[in-house]
């Protein structure tokens, strides 16, 4: 009987556990979303720099009053244009604090101009540094907070219709104070 080396049995260790993360994130229960590990804890401090003559938040600001929405976005993103008509209703209801990751304020203007402003605040994150620190994947991203400045939730990807529906009203309505 032939011996197997050590290193050839290096590739078939790595290939089971990549087979074992593959079952982990499958066996989630929504193996399309992308978890964050800030729902259930306090919102990150915001501490980017104001959006021209916007008028911009501050962290606390996050935790008066009763549910809120921050959203990540950008003017070249095309997704967040999408979701902006939608943005725009919900700012009806709920205070929607905006943070910025465009080139320059400039854009960040126009598209505001052209589409509307649905934020109470808004910031510029040049750096892209809240967005690291919110856990940012891509944009748009909206984090749902309660009036504690805890996280309830995260949408990554647009606001569509459906998203709201399905996802977002559900977190809205478990979120409101009693």
């Amino acid at each position: 009987m032939a011996k197997i080396s050590p290193l050839m049995a290096v590739p078939l260790l790595v290939f089971a556990a990549f087979g074992g993360l593959a079952a982990i994130g499958l066996n989630r229960d929504d193996p399309e979303s992308l978890p964050s590990v800030l729902v259930g804890r306090a919102a990150p401090e915001v501490q980017s720099a104001p959006l021209l003559d916007y008028p911009e938040f501050k962290s606390e600001d996050l935790t008066k009053g009763d549910i809120k929405l921050v959203n990540f976005w950008a003017s070249w993103c095309a997704p967040c244009r999408a979701e902006h008509p939608n943005l725009m209703e919900l700012a009806k209801d709920y205070p929607i604090y905006g943070i910025n990751q465009d080139y320059g304020p400039k854009e960040a203007r126009g598209f505001i101009l052209e589409l509307g402003n649905p934020y109470s605040g808004l910031l510029y994150d040049p750096r892209k540094r809240q967005s690291i620190d919110w856990g940012v994947y891509g944009l748009p991203e909206t984090f749902v907070i309660d009036g504690d400045g805890k996280i309830l939730g995260r949408i990554a990807g647009p606001l569509t219709q459906r998203v709201i529906e399905e996802t977002l009203k559900p977190m809205l309505e478990t979120g409101h104070s009693s």
